[in-house]
């Protein structure tokens, strides 16, 4: 997945404004660490993807 298409998509769940909010403040568990650092430290965004999805209601399309 592309960084473009996890922001589109994290766009989708939580708006445009909060979506960047979100990735700063919210640590995944499965990842011990906020979306945002995980791109930082080169996780693959599918990876972190996988993790958004495991906490919070996605829909289905998205996933």
């Amino acid at each position: 997945m592309r960084l473009t298409d996890f922001w589109e998509r994290m766009d989708a769940v939580f708006g445009p404004a909060y979506a960047r909010s979100w990735a700063h403040d919210v640590v995944l568990p499965t990842l011990g660490r906020t979306a945002e650092e995980a791109i930082g430290d080169g996780v693959e965004t599918k990876v972190i993807w996988r993790a958004v999805c495991q906490v919070t209601e996605v829909p289905a399309v998205l996933r």
